[in-house]
């Protein structure tokens, strides 16, 4: 608090939040670190010691390289940083190698390129219209919205206890984001580009971009009545997009296309030999319907009832599920967009073929935006956050990171429901007796599984139980979000086209 204090006299305050959290990223090094670390540490090996003839065929580690070309090179940068730290960690034959140095290299390389996604905050809040300014520093939206990400809770863990590299890659997306609120067009999109060449689960929200950089940018007149004014195509900006996406996509897939070795890259890029469904589900549609199908099999009525009325999966299908229709609602403006784009990413990790939980991150940070500027938003958002950060829960199973994750999700949520309950203290309550009775049941359910079903008689023979429970038990929540904000999507855009007729 002191330091917040100072920082407020100085005009400083977005600085002291940005090194705090830094700090506590410094703290939280010594923690857990799954898989994922030994998947990054096996990539900086083989970009630093093999031609990039064999990046995309190199198999000695069951952790192969699956992501694009760009991570690719940014891996490659790093493994010529890490060479001075520990050689040995370049070794591809050097299979789950965690020395001292290679641990402290790989967390801070982490931190550092947090940077970035720093920076794309400050510049999302300088998008945020004040409307509603408290006279308390604390209760400013551009405060909230920087705490909100700074130190959202998913991120947290996911990079510096988890360890991945999410950090700078919602940078990007958020900087691509503030600069089409800025509408410097050409920028957001070269910078979306650059995005999906650095990680291609964001072709998820790739919908409400072009969407919505062909609406307001190719067309650049609008009628009175605020619908298109067709003849004000520019067949000229449509080329110049054009070619950006072009150029970016020619540095990154260029050497592959080249080498003719696209096939094998896109194979690793969108394996979908994999099932359905992760190890873990996903709190999403496809966790209730296993859960529904599982119940009705155990009673005899699967057959009947439930498994002839759903057609078998295929990538497709998910696909078509996840790709929401966008509506017009993009033509409103910016913040249009914004809400498409979150409509996108939430749809897509509810009906998505093999969704990963941790890409409920996708949706929870553009929603932060949001949460400021509508009291419906930042109802929505709370029930997203809470329910999404808690299904991450299961991704630290160890004992010394139990407190560590309860304490920072209490405090993170507890943070933002006062904070926006503070900001739209005018307006209706944030939640209804039904979210609030659904949101405290997540205590409970905390409880059962780590501090009581440990020591039934069930641990050993149904060790899937507690994963399974969270799974469900968040995908309701997930699931009621996605529909309140898909509801408010529609509701908004026809309460925009009625006030433009």
């Amino acid at each position: 608090m002191a330091a917040l204090t100072i920082a407020t006299g100085t005009g400083n305050w977005f600085s002291a939040l940005a090194l705090g959290v830094t700090l506590l990223k410094c703290l939280l090094i010594p923690t857990y670190h799954s898989t994922d670390f030994e998947v990054h540490r096996n990539w900086l090996a083989i970009t630093h010691s093999l031609p990039i003839s064999q990046w995309y065929y190199e198999a000695t580690s069951e952790w192969t390289l699956d992501y694009p070309p760009f991570f690719a090179w940014f891996e490659y940068i790093l493994s010529h940083v890490a060479k001075y730290f520990d050689q040995e960690m370049l070794n591809v034959h050097n299979l789950n190698y965690s020395s001292s140095r290679t641990l402290l290299f790989q967390r801070f390389s982490v931190i550092f390129m947090d940077v970035l996604f720093v920076y794309a905050v400050r510049e999302c809040c300088k998008c945020i219209d004040g409307k509603k300014v408290g006279k308390e520093l604390t209760e400013k939206p551009k405060f909230i919205l920087s705490v909100l990400l700074l130190w959202n809770f998913g991120l947290l863990i996911v990079d510096h206890i988890h360890f991945q590299y999410n950090g700078f890659l919602f940078g990007l997306m958020l900087l691509s984001i503030a600069r089409l609120f800025q509408k410097r067009h050409m920028e957001g999109a070269f910078l979306f580009a650059v995005l999906l060449h650095f990680k291609h689960i964001y072709l998820y929200v790739a919908p409400a971009y072009g969407v919505y950089l062909l609406r307001s940018y190719c067309f650049t007149a609008n009628k009175p009545d605020g619908s298109i004014r067709w003849k004000s195509f520019s067949f000229v900006r449509v080329i110049s997009l054009g070619l950006v996406v072009f150029l970016v996509s020619a540095l990154s897939l260029g050497p592959f296309l080249a080498l003719n070795q696209l096939p094998q890259v896109f194979s690793r890029l969108f394996p979908f030999k994999r099932g359905l469904c992760h190890a873990y589900w996903a709190p999403n549609f496809w966790a209730l319907y296993n859960a529904l199908d599982k119940v009705l099999s155990v009673i005899g009525l699967n057959d009947k009832w439930f498994g002839s009325a759903v057609p078998t999966h295929s990538p497709s299908l998910s696909d078509s599920l996840g790709n929401p229709h966008l509506h017009t609602d993009c033509h409103i403006g910016p913040r249009g967009f914004l809400r498409c784009l979150t409509l996108c990413a939430l749809s897509s990790f509810m009906f998505g073929w093999h969704v990963h939980e941790k890409a409920i991150l996708l949706a929870i940070l553009p929603m932060s935006l949001l949460s400021v500027g509508k009291a419906g938003d930042a109802s929505i958002f709370l029930i997203l956050t809470t329910t999404g950060h808690y299904s991450l829960f299961p991704l630290l199973f160890t004992a010394p990171e139990l407190p560590i994750k309860i304490l920072l999700m209490l405090l993170f949520t507890i943070y933002s429901i006062s904070s926006l309950k503070t900001l739209f203290r005018k307006e209706k309550p944030l939640f209804n007796w039904m979210e609030t009775f659904y949101l405290l049941g997540l205590g409970p359910l905390e409880v059962c599984c780590e501090f009581v079903f440990p020591f039934t008689s069930w641990k050993v023979k149904y060790p899937f139980i507690p994963l399974l429970l969270t799974s469900v038990y968040c995908a309701v929540g997930i699931t009621y979000a996605w529909f309140k904000l898909y509801v408010s999507v529609l509701i908004d855009s026809a309460i925009g086209k009625t006030k433009k007729q």
